[in-house]
């Protein structure tokens, strides 16, 4: 991703060291300089084929922080699509510093680079830079300009490299170490960490290798690893795995003699918003197939209760009957605001196309028209299919895109309805960004829709069946997706509120369905500001006229820090037998639903929707789920870990005495497996297999490298080094559970040896 260079940032000049190949007139020397009129002003290579790069040398050591690539006048076929950039101070030795990709357009990008080891600023004197894919597959690779910025004070650098040098030393004295330890060399061992003073790691998993692999001290290890459990060592490596989906159906308490208590009915296109403070869950109006819906109710999540706030709202001075609405909640003041319906086109008259907004005071369950129509008051006209959110602690409500209904023959889709009466699309009008400030009850217009198919990056393009959501602790509106008219967007963009700028994350050029979330015609999306994630739950493609084939179930997570989405669940699942079976296991696909988010307890709810079978199109849901994105917890690492510990003192049993190895299975062992988990379970059973097997000690490994000079045998494996071994490749399996700054390094000295 682009990002705007840091403010302290220079020019850093360079010239060309070392290249591939170039084609003709386009010589690497072009990209000294930014001619963007001049087709010829290049570097391009001759062809395709890997390895293809270009190697820069800065005039002097510094530290880069940027590197920005210029583009031509025009979009080019062979402009790069994904690109690495490496540095180091010697270009025979460098490192990763971005892997990224441009844009096929006309304006320059710069990126920010990787500039620190070790919580440290490193120095480079040469870049690389490898271009992997061009945007016409088959063309050679074409780069117009290259800039540099950074840092090149000499004094500064210079510490730098001090530090540098110093530091690739020391990990390499500490790759020996582990090395030595490994190979149980003891003299050489003690010997270099005394002489160097360097330790190979944390004093505590020192200790843990001590009792472990030296002493052979098992229940001493568990305390020791049930003690860094406690002390929270486990969280970073629980931070770094892959959540799991766990789908929960919520099924309503009973109810007594009087019959099962009331619910709500099936419906789509209505709306939710949760309260986390009192654990509650509002949910009003929708389309039920046959006609729109004005019920407001309520979910008591600890008690697990529906509740019938009303009816009809309309009937206590409330909305009328609406769907394809939007609701935010304050839950300082307990207010609850909502805009926007629609309307079909036999209703379009004048009188009707109101934009009116209301308010419900929760406290007092009372609702107020805070406006007849916010477009008298410079607000958005009658809307549907928008999105609203709102910044609590600011009292103001940002509202973006949605179709306006207009008295005209042009009919809309509701998302709900899927409509397909014809209409003409030049009529369509979609409605732009607006704050509505609480305290004042005022509107503003912050960007109109940009409705050219070409955007500047300040512009925004309107659309329908989006998602927005807010980053309270960023400030930053982040907007996903969505359709305008024929046209299924995909890009991601996020809008600073305090500045009044649009950043772009990804402008929708990227195909790689793999990887991002693929085109939809509607998505529901929540954010975390405390884990720093956005979750996206998919429901129907951009083809949808084979609604039957297209909606699919899939969820990603994109973490905002890192730029990164994850896939963590995707059921390709279409056949109705099939969700037959799974309708009380996870929710099938569907769309018009609605997904709420409980940001202090990581639970998401989802309610009804749309299933999208043709052959019943009025048909609507009323199944109500809970999500968790599950991760390893704290308990059961150490469980894993205590498992580990204990088959290996198993295996040493089962060497020396089979009759107390068979007890310790029986007992010890059988108390550390859990028996919910059937891959645990078969792997105990085969355990007892290998008490009346003959020990092969060629499996685990290890060989007398160097044996002894009165060794009248030849290199062999002998007890004593098989349990040094295990015991090692034991001791690397925990600590990977530790972080990365405590234990001893991860890679190994024999690997740095070429073959």
């Amino acid at each position: 991703m682009a990002e705007a260079p840091p403010d302290d940032c220079r020019p850093l000049k360079y010239s060309i060291h070392k290249f591939s190949t170039f084609s003709s007139n386009y010589v690497p020397e072009n990209i000294l300089e930014d001619k963007p009129s001049n087709q010829g002003s290049r570097w391009s290579s001759d062809s395709n084929n890997p390895p293809q790069y270009l190697i820069l040398k800065l005039d002097r050591p510094a530290i880069l922080r940027t590197i920005k690539f210029g583009k031509y006048e025009k979009t080019h076929v062979c402009n790069i699509k994904k690109f690495r950039v490496y540095g180091g101070l010697s270009d025979e030795n460098m490192i990763l510093l971005l892997e990224s990709g441009l844009k096929n357009d006309t304006v320059p990008e710069t990126f920010l680079v990787k500039y620190t080891v070790a919580g440290h600023q490193f120095p480079v004197r040469f870049v690389k830079i490898v271009p992997l894919q061009s945007w016409g597959s088959t063309f050679n690779f074409s780069i117009w300009h290259v800039a540099l910025g950074g840092f090149d004070e000499w004094t500064m650098v210079q510490k730098c490299i001090n530090w540098y040098t110093t530091y690739r030393e020391r990990e390499a004295i500490r790759l020996c170490l582990k090395h030595f330890r490994q190979h149980n060399y003891t003299e050489a061992f003690e010997s270099l960490e005394k002489r160097t003073r360097v330790t190979l790691e944390d004093p505590r998993l020192t200790r843990l290798h001590k009792m472990l692999v030296d002493q052979g001290d098992f229940d001493g290890c568990e305390q020791l690893i049930g003690e860094a459990a406690e002390e929270g060592l486990f969280q970073q490596y629980i931070r770094q795995q892959e959540y799991k989906p766990q789908w929960t159906p919520i099924i309503p308490n009973p109810g007594g003699s009087s019959g099962p208590p009331p619910r709500p009915g099936m419906r789509g296109g209505h709306q939710m918003c949760i309260d986390t403070n009192t654990q509650t869950i509002y949910l009003f109006g929708g389309w039920d197939g046959m006609q729109d819906l004005s019920d407001l109710w309520s979910y008591h999540i600890p008690s697990q209760e529906w509740t019938c706030i009303t009816r009809d709202t309309h009937a206590e001075g409330g909305p009328s009957a609406r769907s394809c609405h939007k609701m935010c909640l304050d839950p300082e003041r307990r207010q609850i605001f909502t805009l926007g319906r629609y309307l079909d086109s036999a209703l379009r008259i004048p009188d009707n196309l109101k934009s009116d907004f209301y308010m419900y005071d929760i406290e007092n369950n009372k609702w107020t028209q805070v406006t007849e129509d916010t477009a008298s008051l410079g607000g958005p006209k009658l809307i549907f299919d928008h999105q609203m959110v709102m910044d609590v602690e600011k009292r103001i409500i940002y509202v973006f895109g949605g179709r306006v209904l207009t008295p005209s023959r042009w009919e809309g889709l509701g998302l709900d309805e899927l409509r397909t009466n014809n209409y003409t699309p030049s009529e369509a009008i979609f409605s732009g960004l607006y704050a509505y400030h609480v305290s004042t009850n005022t509107w503003t217009k912050l960007r109109d829709d940009c409705s050219g198919n070409s955007t500047g990056p300040q512009d925004i393009k309107s659309r329908i069946g989006h998602s927005m959501l807010f980053h309270s602790g960023s400030r930053q509106l982040f907007i996903l997706a969505g359709q305008r008219i024929k046209e299924y967007l995909t890009d991601f963009f996020m809008y600073n509120i305090d500045t009044d700028t649009v950043t772009y994350i990804s402008d929708g050029t990227r195909k790689d369905s793999s990887s991002v979330p693929a085109a939809g015609f509607t998505q529901k999306a929540t954010i975390d500001p405390h884990l720093n994630q956005i979750h996206v739950l998919s429901g129907l493609s951009k083809d949808k006229d084979k609604r039957d084939e297209n909606v699919r179930n899939s969820f990603w997570v994109y973490d905002i820090s890192q730029n990164k989405w994850s896939c963590i669940y995707r059921n390709e699942q279409t056949g109705e037998s099939y969700w037959s079976k799974m309708q009380h296991v996870e929710p099938c696909p569907r769309f018009a639903h609605q997904l709420v988010y409980d940001d202090v307890n990581k639970v998401h709810y989802l309610f009804g929707g749309n299933p999208g079978k043709a052959s019943l199109p009025k048909m609507r849901l009323d199944d109500f789920w809970s999500l968790r994105l599950c991760r390893p917890s704290t308990q059961q690492l150490y469980q894993t870990c205590v498992l580990l510990i204990r088959k290996h003192r198993f295996s040493e049993l089962a060497r020396e005495n089979s009759v107390m190895a068979l007890k310790y299975l029986q007992t010890r062992l059988h108390s550390a497996v859990d028996h919910s988990d059937p891959q645990q379970v078969q792997e105990f059973q085969a355990l007892a297999t290998t008490l009346f097997q003959p020990q092969d000690d060629t499996s685990v490994g290890y060989v007398q490298a160097f044996p002894d000079d009165d060794s009248s045998s030849t290199p062999t494996t002998t007890d004593l080094g098989w349990r040094h071994t295990a015991r090692s490749m034991l001791f690397d399996q925990l600590t990977q559970f530790f972080p990365e700054h405590m234990t001893q390094p991860r890679g190994n000295l024999v690997d740095l040896i070429p073959y």
